[in-house]
């Protein structure tokens, strides 16, 4: 894969059946190398050349740029040569600048010509040609932002029972005024992959800047990872921590990827040093601070004192209305495009698993309406969506919900398994808690010794060994056990 790094780059008109060669690439890529993986590598990746065989994408960091082409290079092209045997070589290039050390805007005659993330499809991309306005996805890239998506904005945001609050706490903080009192900060919103996090926090960049109030900066944790690290290579790191304190809302995407001592302690820094000047801080992340196991614990500390918001699972009337409202805006861009409410309603029913998984049924449908001409009917729909039908996924387990399941079975108090009493009917108890989270959790033994009042791991090792071993001859307490489990995962 040749690699053509720039600062700006032209729109290229692209014919419809491009951009339904590159729908069909990406479902392909997605099938291949799964959800999380294309999400995380991915997503942000746009096609805007095809001809002569070659096939240019863009992509809006280096450093992503850098880990397809040693990663992923291979299979970008083979996805590309099953779906069109002509194509011999891809080029990446890279479509806006590095995080700028200063934070500065370009000059305003500067053209915008770079795609917004996921612009194609359902969105509108950003013309080429066109100078800079406030709401322009540029403006903010060239502020050293991530790119922004146009079509995420709180308008387009469908509002259910799961994410009432989150939309509610993201509209407060866009709404605030230069000088207002910060109500809850730093604002913490997490869910699993899909449910509209990326949403709320670019709606709250959008309408922020908008506003021209206050500074609203969107940064993805790889795009403030890799602006650091430039920083310290450029010995510029002083100006860059000078610039993100400088920012009146900042806004950090994909926490869980923060890697690196040194750029979790410079986070942490910033992140209390706009907290302490009354600045705003959004933050979002696929688990609750409490989670962030790979985070310094003052850093987990100081998420968990602001308000942390949960986005639950999409329920099927939500979904059912996530679908209409992507369909009204394909039937925008697609003029003639009908999906009748028995299939919505199929769609809604039985792909449960994100939001994304429905868009991509509904891209689906799309595709396979513009490119045969065929009037979208049930019957196409099951063909089509069968393998975005997942089987239901066991509960999520909490550490919390252990001990407190636990406690009642043995009637001790959940301080009691905190405690460091070591009475007969105590320590049972908590090496069952411990040998349960070992079991249903993914959290490591370190980590559940620090939830079970700060116990080595060792002391937590010693629990799941002892559990093992007497569950294998004592049937009554082997019952128990199955017993627990079944009222955790219910």
């Amino acid at each position: 894969m040749s690699v053509q790094p720039i600062q700006q780059i032209e729109n290229k008109k692209m014919s419809n059946d491009d951009d339904e060669s590159w729908l069909r690439v990406k479902a392909r890529l997605r099938a291949e190398v799964g959800d999380d993986v294309f999400s995380s590598w991915f997503a942000r990746m746009d096609l805007e050349q095809l001809s002569d065989g070659v096939v240019r994408l863009s992509v809006p960091t280096r450093f992503l740029k850098s880990w397809i082409q040693s990663h992923y290079a291979e299979r970008v092209l083979a996805c590309w040569q099953a779906e069109q045997d002509q194509v011999g070589r891809i080029e990446l290039i890279v479509r806006s600048a590095v995080l700028k050390t200063t934070m500065q805007p370009k000059p305003k005659a500067e053209l915008i010509g770079a795609s917004s993330e996921g612009a194609r499809g359902f969105g509108n991309g950003v013309g080429a040609g066109r100078p800079m306005s406030a709401g322009d996805p540029g403006v903010h890239e060239a502020l050293g932002g991530s790119p922004l998506d146009a079509r995420l904005t709180f308008d387009s945001f469908v509002v259910g029972r799961s994410n009432t609050l989150a939309q509610a706490a993201a509209r407060q903080v866009a709404a605030a005024r230069r000088g207002d009192p910060v109500m809850f900060n730093p604002l913490y919103i997490h869910a699993g992959v899909g449910l509209g996090k990326t949403h709320l926090l670019q709606a709250i960049t959008w309408a922020g800047n908008a506003a021209n109030e206050r500074k609203v900066l969107y940064l993805t944790a790889e795009k403030f990872m890799y602006g650091f690290v430039s920083a310290l290579r450029t010995q510029t790191a002083l100006a860059f921590k000078e610039a993100l304190r400088g920012i009146g809302v900042l806004v950090i995407d994909d926490l869980q990827f923060l890697q690196g001592k040194s750029t979790q302690a410079e986070f942490c820094h910033t992140l209390n040093a706009l907290i302490d000047a009354g600045r705003q801080v959004v933050i979002a992340s696929d688990r609750p601070p409490s989670e962030l196991e790979s985070l310094d614990d003052r850093v987990r500390s100081r998420l968990a004192g602001g308000l942390v918001v949960e986005m639950g699972t999409l329920g099927e009337e939500l979904r059912l209305e996530i679908l209409k409202a992507r369909v009204n805006t394909a039937r925008s861009h697609t003029p003639g495009f009908d999906v009748p409410l028995p299939v919505l309603t199929y769609i809604a029913k039985t792909v449960t698993h994100n939001g994304r998984d429905l868009e991509g049924a509904l891209n689906r449908l799309l595709a396979h309406n513009k490119l045969t001409g065929q009037s979208v009917t049930l019957e196409m729909a099951e063909r089509e969506v069968r393998d975005l039908i997942r089987p239901q996924e066991p509960k999520r387990v909490k550490i919390e919900d252990i001990q407190r399941v636990v406690a009642r079975q043995y009637n001790v108090s959940r301080s009691d398994l905190l405690s460091s009493r070591r009475t007969a009917n105590v320590v049972r108890p908590r090496q069952v808690a411990m040998y349960l989270a070992k079991t249903l959790t993914l959290r490591s033994l370190p980590e559940i010794g620090r939830r079970f009042g700060g116990r080595d791991h060792t002391t937590v090792l010693h629990a799941v060994r002892k559990i093992e071993g007497l569950v294998g001859n004592d049937m009554a307490l082997a019952e128990e056990i199955e017993i627990l489990k079944r009222q955790l995962q219910e």
